[in-house]
Parts: C-alpha cells; structure tokens; sequence
C-alpha cells in the first residue's frame, strides 16, 4: 500500500434531475462533445486561410446535416461495438440491456465506424470529398473523447492497474487497492494532447492536404490508447489477450498503420499540372 493514496470525487452519476427525468453525466459528455464539436466544425469551414482557393469544403449550413449523421453512427456503432465485441453472450441473453446506454459500455471502434458510416452518407449528399469530411471531423474528434473519458471517471469505469504511485485512486467497485486513473491519462493524450496537435495542424495547413489530419488522428489516438491500455485494467474475460495484450491494443494497431497509410497518401509530391 502507497503512503499517500488520492481519495476518488464521488460525484453523484446524475447531473441534474429535470422534473421526473435524470440527466446523467454519461448523457451530458456525449451532448457536451457534440455541441463543442459542431462550434468547432463551423469554426474550421469558415475560416478561408485553413483551406486552398476552390478547395470544396463543408459549408456552415451543411453542417447540421453532418452532425446528425455522425451523431447518430457513434452512438449506434459505439453501442452494437460494445454488444458485439465485449460482452455478446449477455446482450444476447438479455436484449433489452442494449438499449440501456445509461449504464455505460460504449466501444470507441464502434463508434468510430459507425461514425465513418455517418460521413460517407454526409459526402454522397454533399458533394464533399469524403476525405475532407473526414479531416474536419478528425480534428474536432477529441473533444468529444476528452468528454467521454471524464464520464468514465465520474462513473467510474474502465479504472487503472494497482498501483503506488502518489496520484493512485481506491475506486468504487474495483476493492481497497490503489490503482492508475487511467480515465484521465486517456482524457489528457486522447483529448487534450491530440486536440491540441490537430488544431496546430489545421493551423499550418493540414486541411489542405485532404487526409491528412484524418491520418494524424489515426496515428496519434491509435498510439495514445496503446500506451494507456497499460495503465488500464482490462476485463480478464471481455478484454485481456495472451501475452499481455488487450483488446484495446489489438484494435488500435489497425488505426495506426492506415493512419500513417494516409498521411504518405496526403503528403506524396504532386505533379505540377495537379
């Protein structure tokens, strides 16, 4: 046992109650990341110095259309992601439990699918290269990650290995050792770090060169969630793989290989009639 222990926030799952309905934190990170998400949509297709002249882009009033269909795909994908790859046995078993999102499980690669699924829709409808949609996205994505894993502390879930270091929390739930709030490290790399590396890269031009943040996202959360399933405690049954791997570890791999694919295809020289 470490000397000193961090004592966890408990904080009341329920955020406020309006009348007879609860509104949970779980509800308002993702309502949170897709109000602040859509801002920051509307900020990046207005601004003419981030795009090349006659480059086609979203425009401001497209973008209600665009935030539905992503909107609906990550939550949708995120949940069937979780039903399908985590725990299929017991939602098939009690199907009515899939429809109870309140209690959490959320699978980010479903939802990043299904989110996928959203802006290829979005693209076919526009008339929007489906590669700029998707780098627009891209960059205003971790906001809604940073949300989403402050609600899985606040829950909390998805907790740290024992651990002693100073910082380590006794979590709810997970018995009387100390462990990593892993939700954080994920918050401050997945959130904070990517969002600020994407936003520089809007900023230097990235959405010029379509796919390009899109690859810079891939690489970059695919990398941050790898190194963070190392503090995180994976279910030995739903998440633990041989060999210390994880399921999270195995399905980021993906993400960083096609991501690096797609920052060489945005970055390969172009012909000067191009």
């Amino acid at each position: 046992m470490p000397i000193f222990v961090l004592p966890f926030p408990v904080i009341d799952p329920v955020a406020v109650n309006i009348g007879p309905v609860p509104l949970r934190w779980y509800a308002l990170a993702y309502i949170g990341g897709f109000i602040f998400g859509w801002l920051g949509l509307r900020a990046l297709a207005a601004n003419d110095a981030l795009w090349r002249r006659g480059q086609p882009r979203p425009s401001r009033e497209s973008l209600d259309d665009l935030l539905v269909f992503v909107a609906f795909g990550v939550v949708i994908g995120g949940r069937l992601g979780h039903v399908l790859i985590y725990d299929p046995a017991f939602y098939f078993a009690h199907p009515l439990e899939i429809f109870q999102t309140w209690k959490g499980g959320m699978a980010f690669h479903g939802g990043l699918v299904g989110a996928i699924i959203g802006m290829v829709l979005y693209a076919r409808r526009s008339g929007v290269p489906l590669l700029t949609v998707s780098d627009i996205c891209a960059t205003v994505a971790p906001i809604g990650l940073f949300f989403g894993r402050l609600a899985n502390f606040i829950k909390p879930e998805m907790w740290g290995r024992e651990s002693d270091v100073p910082w380590a929390m006794v979590f709810p739930g997970a018995g009387d050792i100390p462990r990593h709030p892993s939700q954080l490290y994920e918050a401050g790399l997945e959130g904070v770090a990517l969002g600020l590396l994407l936003w520089l890269a809007a900023r230097h031009g990235a959405l010029k060169h379509p796919g390009l943040a899109t690859g810079l996202f891939g690489v970059g959360y695919g990398l941050a969630r790898i190194f963070c399933e190392f503090f995180r405690e994976p279910d030995p049954v739903q998440e633990a793989l041989p060999n210390g791997l994880t399921m999270g570890m195995v399905l980021s791999t993906p993400l960083v290989l096609v991501g690096a694919a797609a920052i060489l295809f945005a970055l390969r020289p172009r012909s000067a009639t191009a």
